[in-house]
């Protein structure tokens, strides 16, 4: 029999209990083993919820237990999830997390600690809810070198951009109806400024390239300053704007960005919509690989707390090989990453811009006034930046 402790009864704590239990006989078949959910953590009551069978307000009662070999952690944020966790580890139990923020702030220490004791650590559930992306990088891509991986990696920013795009609504507009929704939260400066998909992307860059990858160097922006009229002239240019978290490895360095792209297409994340996920690796062998799905939600990214669990059950009494090292991995200035740059100008500097690019597409949008847009031949920010001298853009995006 295993028996799993679950820390957090909210929206993927419940999702979670419900997996295990509603779908005991599928994952039951694939351990090879019972399972079961023993104890629950909440300091809330929820009457009538068969939860209340195995509800405990005190967590020292999961850590004595010795019959809990598994500690499912969905509480969010850093405390006390990270004591909690680091608890269940110090007692030789193996631990699964949904929790973004945790791993990419203090997950290099809790696998040190975890291959220490012996048990495992796992995090597929904090990229991209369902999609399974961590455990294909760890267990299924790992004849490639990877020179660049990116993606759509946060719902609420995508579902805000798709609606400003199809609706024509103003960011304003769309963030209160993504609330109203549920897809945002009262306070959405995580999602909106970029700094949940700066979380993912330094997990999954930290993977890809084997060393610890400190989201804190991660050069972050978000939507908030995208308009109405960018998203006429990106489909003017039959091209689309979506937030990516984006690293690549080229002969220039390493960079990594959270950063509004337009992109064409030709690119396979084009046409990602809504509050659906994507994520693509280009390897040296593979090539491109995309993987697609619903980045949040109870059930999805239960569904991939559940799957850790399964891993976690099958490999009793064995480490892993599995997370990165506490070497560094150096950022290189995003300023000098090479990529086309969307710029929108008033009418006045068009001839300025013309004459100052040697290669540059005009976009026409004859339905905004006073406003010109251009797409440059491929260069870094710090190149655009020189040669824009004096001319005082309305808005600068990258283009993929």
């Amino acid at each position: 029999m295993i028996n799993v402790a679950i820390l957090g009864y909210g929206t993927v704590g419940s999702g979670v209990y419900r997996v295990i239990t509603d779908n005991n006989d599928v994952v039951k078949k694939s351990i090879g083993e019972d399972i079961r959910v023993s104890h629950v953590l909440d300091l809330r009551e929820f009457p009538g919820d068969p939860v209340m069978d195995v509800l405990t307000h005190d967590y020292d009662e999961i850590l004595n237990d010795d019959s809990v070999s598994i500690v499912v952690e969905v509480m969010g944020g850093l405390e006390p999830a990270n004591t909690f966790v680091r608890k269940a580890i110090e007692a030789g139990k193996s631990v699964c997390t949904s929790n973004k923020a945790l791993v990419a702030k203090f997950g290099t220490e809790i696998l040190d600690l975890a291959r220490a004791k012996g048990v495992n650590f796992l995090f597929e559930a904090s990229v991209g809810g369902g999609i399974p992306v961590i455990r294909a990088i760890n267990e299924s891509l790992t004849a490639d070198h990877f020179d660049k991986i990116y993606g759509i990696l946060n719902g609420t920013t995508n579902y805000i951009l798709t609606k400003m795009s199809d609706e024509g609504l103003s960011f304003d507009t769309v963030l209160k109806d993504a609330q109203d929704k549920g897809y945002a939260e009262r306070n959405p400066e995580a999602d909106i400024e970029g700094y949940d998909t700066c979380r993912k992307i330094a997990i999954l860059t930290s993977l890809v390239y084997g060393r610890f990858t400190d989201f804190e160097d991660i050069s972050t922006e978000g939507i908030t300053k995208i308009t109405n009229n960018d998203m006429i002239f990106a489909k003017a240019a039959d091209m689309s704007i979506k937030l990516f978290g984006l690293t690549e490895k080229n002969e220039k360095g390493t960079f990594s960005m959270v950063a509004p792209f337009l992109v064409g297409r030709d690119d396979p994340l084009y046409s990602v919509n809504d509050v659906y996920n994507a994520v693509n690796l280009h390897g040296d062998m593979l090539e491109d690989v995309m993987f697609y799905g619903q980045g949040a939600g109870s059930l999805p990214t239960a569904s991939a707390v559940v799957g850790d669990v399964v891993e976690l059950a099958k490999n009793k009494g064995k480490v892993l090989p599995f997370g990165w090292s506490a070497d560094k991995l150096m950022l290189s200035d995003v300023n000098e990453y090479e990529t086309a740059f969307y710029v929108r100008v008033n009418s006045g500097d068009a001839s300025a811009f013309k004459n100052s690019f040697a290669d540059v597409k005009c976009i026409e949008a004859p339905e905004v006034t006073g406003e010109v847009a251009f797409i440059t031949e491929k260069m870094s920010k710090t190149v655009l930046t020189a040669r824009l001298r004096d001319i005082e853009p309305l808005q600068i995006l990258r283009v993929n």
